[in-house]
């Protein structure tokens, strides 16, 4: 009677003990659950504290003033547009490596050149040199329709995957840049950002009488951001400030 009941109390502390290492086991998932939610919130929240801290030390501490412009770069999520190893350095002032030997620009250049075309919700813009996507969808922000051109086809492809979920009004083709876009000429705007030696004629001839466009161009290392605008079918230039950007190539590699 004695070894009965003994066994009997074994067993029901056996059940007890296994069914407190369930619950145990339920709290944990549960608070781990908790606590990633907690973490992804406080990540986009440091990432919106990144951006502001770019904007006002980066950005409007070199003068840009365009409030639609500022707005725009305290808004689009930068870090989504850089190798995920990477994200945690998105908001320096910097240029950051994104695959095949090409980079996203620095933040305050991204800021410049989209100043310097004057974007407006009605115009058309050409974008010579996709990369990562992030100066599209800076555009895409801005102006009623963004056309975009990548010689590189895995960085065309990467890039028109994150533009398709977050815009609706931006087009993405793998091609020459150096040839523009005639389907869908005249663009009121082109922002170029890799750097041929000359204006490429193409280009010029897409631009819309009254438009701009915002080109590096040079040799490596004495590249000048330039822009241009079109009045009476002639491009007058105005230099802006000495910059490095990647080459412009043909589909062979060969430089413009």
């Amino acid at each position: 009677m004695i070894i009965t009941i003994f066994n009997k109390r074994r067993r029901c502390f056996s059940q007890t003990r296994k069914h407190c290492v369930y619950l145990f086991t339920a709290i944990v998932i549960l608070s781990l659950s908790v606590l990633n939610c907690r973490a992804d919130v406080n990540t986009e929240k440091d990432y919106a504290s990144q951006r502001e801290k770019m904007v006002t030390e980066q950005i409007e501490a070199r003068g840009i003033r365009d409030p639609k412009v500022l707005k725009v770069m305290r808004t689009v999520p930068r870090h989504q547009f850089v190798p995920e190893k990477l994200q945690n350095l998105a908001y320096g002032d910097h240029a950051l490596p994104i695959g095949e030997g090409q980079t996203i620009s620095q933040p305050y250049i991204v800021a410049l050149m989209t100043e310097v075309i004057k974007p407006e919700k009605c115009i058309k813009v050409l974008e010579i040199g996709t990369g990562s996507g992030y100066q599209a969808a800076v555009l895409a922000e801005l102006c009623q329709s963004v056309y975009t051109i990548e010689i590189i086809g895995s960085l065309g492809k990467r890039a028109e995957r994150v533009l398709s979920g977050l815009y609706k009004n931006v087009h993405v083709k793998i091609g020459d840049g150096y040839q523009g876009w005639p389907e869908a000429a005249p663009f009121n705007a082109i922002l170029v950002t890799c750097a041929p030696t000359k204006v490429p004629r193409p280009l010029a001839e897409q631009l819309r009488e009254g438009g701009r466009m915002v080109i590096p161009v040079g040799d490596a290392g004495a590249q000048e951001l330039v822009v241009l605008i079109k009045k009476n079918g002639r491009l007058e230039q105005q230099a802006i400030i000495p910059v490095r950007f990647v080459p412009m190539v043909d589909i062979k590699g060969k430089t413009y």
